[in-house]
Order: structure tokens, then sequence, then C-alpha cells
């Protein structure tokens, strides 16, 4: 599990060391006028929040660090994913099984949930790929190259295929 979420991370990087801070950090794109930069800050601030809670077995994913740095320059954004990578080579040796419980606010409160470790880390890990999914449009309508054909693509989306005449 550990290797697939490293593997969809540095999909991530590869986009950053591709980008510029001015491509990174542009807003312009409607409807959500959100940047790259602040969609991957958001994605790694979801494993940070993990990383801060687990030794306490308390993880609240609203309680992000949210560093405006990381979201306006891609030098920023490679060192969190590095960082991110890094941490989480420590999580091959532990219990997936170990419960957690979980704080986050659905949008009408804040609500508490237990999840195994392993469980917390696939939200995580799909909640990624999902912003990659919508990075994809901010991308394209930028004029930027996609970093690889499954950038953004959950492994059990069919891919399009091509009709035949």
């Amino acid at each position: 599990m550990i290797t697939a979420i490293e593997k969809n991370l540095k999909r991530g990087i590869k986009l950053l060391n591709s980008i510029s801070d001015e491509q990174y950090s542009n807003t312009s794109i409607a409807p959500y006028y959100s940047s790259i930069g602040r969609h991957m800050r958001h994605i790694l601030d979801i494993f940070d929040c993990i990383f801060i809670g687990l030794p306490i077995g308390q993880v609240d994913l609203s309680a992000r660090t949210r560093n405006e740095l990381i979201e306006l320059k891609t030098k920023e954004g490679i060192q969190y994913f590095n960082r991110v990578i890094d941490q989480l080579e420590v999580y091959k040796t532990l219990n997936l099984e170990q419960i957690i419980n979980v704080t986050d606010d659905l949008g009408m409160g804040k609500i508490e949930q237990n999840y195994t470790l392993g469980g917390l880390l696939i939200q995580a890990h799909s909640h990624a790929i999902h912003h990659f999914a919508s990075l994809g449009y901010i991308i394209s309508q930028l004029g930027i190259e996609i970093p690889d054909e499954d950038f953004g693509f959950n492994p059990t989306t069919p891919k399009n295929q091509t009709l035949e005449a």
C-alpha cells in the first residue's frame, strides 16, 4: 500500500519539476480559481494530519497547517512532497489494522469516527488521486502537459478507448 501511495505522490513531484512558480500559483482558472499549488498543499496537509495525530491515536483532518508558501513556490511544494514520502517509509513497518480515532468536518460540524490506519491511508491516497484529477483541468487550461497518462486516474477507472470503425 505504501509503495502505491509513494508512486502516486511522485507524480506530483514530476509535475512540479516541469512548471514555473507562476504556473504553480496561478489562480485564474474558473470556476474555483484555485491554483496547482493550493491543491498540492491540501493533498499533503492530509498526510501531515495523519503523521501528527498517529502518535496519540487521534487524527484531526480539519487541523491542517495550510502553509501558504507551499502554495506559491514549486521548490517548497517539492520539499513538502519529499518530506511526506520520507515519513511514509516508517509506515511500511506499522500495523495497518491499528485503530485510529479520526475527526473531520463534513459540513455540519466536526464528527469523530474510528478507522484502521490502513483505511485512513487509503482515504488519503484516494483523496490525492481525486485532487490530481481536478488538477488535470487546471493543467489543461494553463497549457501544461500532464506528467503521465495515469496522473489523476484511479486505478479502478476504465481508460477511454477509441471506438473501432
